[in-house]
């Protein structure tokens, strides 16, 4: 799978930015896709929690 096929199923937003639904969406997208990588990243060996804490630090670097 590449790159561009997994995340392909991600829908585009329903809502301008500045309403509270649009993070409420955004969030409901993205957590299936986030638990995938997660899954991923644990299958080939990664502890999962030391994933989870690394994608926490890499969205944070880019607020």
């Amino acid at each position: 799978m590449t790159n561009t096929e997994a995340f392909a199923g991600i829908a585009p937003p329903r809502h301008p930015p500045t309403q509270f639904a649009y993070e409420t969406e955004c969030k409901q997208v993205l957590e299936p896709v986030l638990l995938q990588l997660l899954d991923k990243a644990e299958a080939a060996g990664w502890d999962r929690r030391k994933a989870a804490y690394a994608l926490m630090f890499l969205a944070a670097k880019n607020v």
